[in-house]
């Protein structure tokens, strides 16, 4: 490999657009590493001009995935947020709209033999220390990218990819809810922290003054509101117990409302510091479970159902996304929520060498 260039594809993840690199071709260390992330993806630059990115948060990750040392894992697959304006390389959180391209990816650069079928690509997730299957349509042994799956907030329609969130109850803490409360007060505010896939603090939209089915120009245009919800997201990362989430950009944060549109619940979804045009997998993950908990702020909004298998519709800017939980019946909730699945699509974009 020449040392001005790195194999690169640029692929699109769900709802999310970024580079997925093979960590082989990277540097070892943190230090050595970051800096060439941000020259592929052109930042610090709000347009990115000089690189890959698309000069939104949504369009500025990276994937970095190379072959697991678990032996019950395929893939190790570690997301990376790189800063627009900023020189950050944020390797805490996990990107469920990224991970839908990884079964892809891994199965082109030869990670992972593809079936005669399906392919399941069993992954392990760096950031957050937890398992996901990713189950991806690969008739006669080739990566089928066409399809009937749609998702809202991509045009078209496109071969559908399961994902199995596996250890989606307290990845980062231990415990699904890490303030010991499945409600506290925050700030003034009724909060429900959570940790499940990421750390997310849930509110009701109308305790900021909103009513939740806001375009996100609408809330992003309201600095006020923005201010005090960082102010609360920061006072609800101490409670939690991640330290000062100042500059970082977990934990996530959503204002909830009820539904109008057929759903269960509607969410406007922060990353933290824009609202988000569709919705964050992780953050729907976590929405569903609080809906399942008796207590949270989630559960007293909206529509539930029961049962062993329970489908979340949680609406968003762009339209909604179903989450489809499976809880063990000998159990009592949250112990009981087994696993979260979701239907993704992705596609490669472009395969070549990005040159730094």
């Amino acid at each position: 490999m020449s040392r001005s260039t790195i194999p690169c594809m640029l692929m699109r993840g769900g709802t999310s657009k970024g580079a997925y690199l093979l960590a082989r071709d990277l540097p070892s260390t943190q230090a050595d590493r970051d800096p060439l992330l941000l020259r592929i993806m052109g930042s610090p630059d709000v347009r990115q001009i000089d690189g890959l990115g698309g000069a939104t948060s949504l369009t500025s990750k990276m994937a970095i995935v190379s072959a697991s040392v678990r032996d019950d894992r395929d893939v190790d697959f570690a997301f990376a947020q790189i800063g627009v304006e900023t020189d950050t390389v944020d390797t805490g959180p996990t990107c469920g709209n990224i991970l839908s391209g990884v079964g892809p990816f891994a199965i082109l650069r030869g990670l992972v033999e593809a079936g005669q079928d399906e392919t399941t690509v069993r992954v392990w997730d760096v950031n957050t220390s937890s398992r996901m299957d990713i189950v991806v349509p690969t008739p006669g042994g080739v990566v089928e990218y066409e399809g009937d799956a749609s998702i809202d907030g991509v045009p078209g329609t496109a071969a559908p990819i399961l994902i199995n969130f596996l250890d989606i109850l307290g990845p980062r803490s231990g415990t699904v809810f890490p303030t010991g409360n499945p409600r506290d007060e925050i700030e003034g505010v009724q909060a429900t922290c959570i940790d499940s896939v990421n750390p997310v603090v849930l509110l009701h939209a109308d305790e900021l003054g909103e009513s939740g089915h806001e375009i996100p120009a609408d809330l992003d245009a309201d600095h006020p509101m923005l201010e005090r919800l960082e102010t609360i997201r920061r006072s609800a990362s101490l409670a939690m117990g991640l330290g000062d989430a100042a500059g970082h950009a977990l934990p996530k944060i959503a204002l909830l409302s009820p539904p109008d549109d057929g759903g269960h619940i509607c969410s406007r979804y922060f990353t933290p510091t824009h609202c988000h045009e569709a919705h964050a997998v992780s953050g729907a993950i976590a929405i569903a479970i609080a809906a399942q908990c008796p207590g949270t702020v989630a559960e007293d909004i909206g529509r539930h159902e029961q049962g062993d298998r329970r489908i979340t519709r949680v609406e968003h800017p762009s339209g909604h996304l179903d989450v489809v939980i499976h809880l063990d019946p000998d159990q009592k909730v949250p112990d009981a929520i087994v696993s979260a699945g979701i239907v993704r699509t992705a596609r490669p974009i472009m395969d070549g060498v990005a040159f730094v």
